[in-house]
């Protein structure tokens, strides 16, 4: 399927997005965004909506499930506008670009899905699920102890290429799990989640999307073992 798509004719990114996100990081206040805020929508959201748009038909053939919306303000793309109400930092701009693509099903933010993040130096697409709350967690436990050769296939390393698993860990076995389980260490994941870095000129490149939809088919049945430990089909 990948291989069949064209590349796009020019980029959906240049240099400018990475210096309008190093200039934000310092100079981050909302008399310095207004007086930018030109720059952003070109160089930053708008493009990066257009390739959310040319996103959707390849996410059709993958998983058609996955929610890909270039809305501008209730899509995928997330807010570039920090919560500040608890957080000790009261910078209000975020210096990244991100978005995330979910199940249609899905009624909460940690669910199994797909994510993008652009930033200086910090580039990835992701998949999984970020800090499941406990009773999802334990069903995903429970399907690996159930289904092991299934799991050890979807997070086989030749599946994702360069991905590597992300997140955090316990630092004990679970309640109920064999600490002497061949799979403990997966088992002890608080984050069930992989990425794949890029590079800054990767994101500037035409062939950007045909990058992220070979990563994205790589990362599906991983995504795909998630959705159906949490019940979402």
């Amino acid at each position: 399927m990948v291989s069949s798509l064209q590349m796009a004719k020019s980029a959906y990114f240049g240099p400018e997005l990475f210096q309008f996100l190093s200039d934000l990081k310092n100079h981050n206040d909302r008399d310095w965004f207004l007086a930018n805020k030109a720059r952003y929508e070109q160089h930053a959201r708008d493009p990066f909506l257009r390739l959310i748009a040319d996103l959707r038909p390849g996410f059709e053939k993958i998983n058609p499930r996955i929610v890909v919306d270039p809305n501008p303000t209730r899509g995928s793309m997330m807010r570039i506008y920090r919560d500040i109400r608890f957080s000790a930092d009261k910078t209000p701009y975020k210096t990244n670009l991100a978005a995330h693509f979910k199940h249609a099903r899905a009624k909460a933010d940690a669910i199994p899905g797909y994510y993008i993040h652009l930033e200086p130096g910090e580039c990835m697409v992701g998949a999984g699920i970020w800090r499941p709350e406990p009773r999802a967690a334990q069903k995903i436990r429970n399907a690996i102890v159930a289904a092991p050769k299934r799991w050890q296939q979807v997070t086989a390393g030749k599946k994702f290429g360069t991905a590597c698993m992300i997140g955090e860990s316990l630092k004990r076995p679970p309640a109920g799990i064999d600490p002497k389980h061949p799979l403990i260490e997966d088992l002890k994941r608080k984050d069930f989640a992989v990425s794949v870095s890029l590079d800054d000129r990767d994101v500037c490149d035409p062939a950007l999307l045909k990058l992220l939809l070979f990563s994205f088919q790589a990362m599906a049945p991983f995504v795909q073992f998630l959705s159906e430990a949490v019940g979402l089909k």
